[in-house]
């Protein structure tokens, strides 16, 4: 508020009611972020299960290629890993936690019965059997990881928004807000002072010339 607008009750209403409005959304924004801190500290406990299982299943699947390989050469791996023809399909969709929305990612078609592979049975070995199914596994965590980072990500973005949110409530509006109360109270309760100071002049004069009329009368 302008220092040299004169200010009103009205304005001292308006200054409280924003104050109340602005106190209320803190409270509730302070909830939020309490909230998502919550939902986020789950997201990264499942986050860090999911990155362990994925170096397991990489590790898992880097052996068994390299024993395939050792055992029935490079050539036959890669003619077995040229044999598949139905590629796994990823969808995405999305659901709400705490007004956030995180990506859901499906998948269909990644782990394969060994006749669904299109390399078949005969000409093949256990051991290309072994490394075709550790890195079907191994996708699975891959989709599973991307799925629980994204939304981890998403998450923390929104955890910085509240946060911001909150301090520009606490440290700037409502202090700014409060100032400008306690200015207005000064203000009102100065213009009362000077009021009552009039009035008792205003009251001092007429009971003076009261006096003055009587005394020209008792004169007269």
């Amino acid at each position: 508020m302008a220092k040299d607008v004169k200010p009103t009750r009205k304005n001292l209403m308006e200054i409280e009611d924003r104050i109340d409005l602005s106190e209320r959304g803190h409270d509730t924004l302070e909830k939020k972020r309490d909230g998502l801190i919550m939902e986020f500290m789950d997201i990264l406990e499942q986050a860090k299960e999911v990155r362990g299982g994925l170096e397991a299943d990489y590790e898992r699947a880097q052996k068994s290629l390299d024993m395939a390989r050792a055992m029935e050469g490079d050539l036959a791996v890669r003619g077995a890993a040229a044999a598949l023809q139905d590629h796994p399909e990823i969808t995405t969709q999305s659901k709400n936690i705490m007004g956030v929305v995180v990506p859901q990612i499906e998948s269909t078609s990644v782990k394969k019965r060994v006749d669904e592979r299109g390399y078949g049975v005969l000409g093949t070995s256990a051991r290309i059997d072994e490394a075709a199914s550790a890195y079907e596994q191994l996708l699975e965590s891959i989709i599973l990881a991307a799925e629980v980072e994204t939304a981890m990500r998403k998450m923390l973005d929104e955890i910085e928004t509240t946060k911001r949110r909150v301090n520009a409530l606490e440290f700037t509006l409502l202090p700014q807000l409060r100032e400008n109360q306690e200015y207005i109270e000064q203000k009102l309760e100065e213009q009362e002072r000077e009021e009552i100071f009039r009035m008792k002049k205003i009251k001092a004069k007429k009971e003076a010339d009261e006096a003055e009329q009587e005394e020209a009368l008792s004169a007269d």
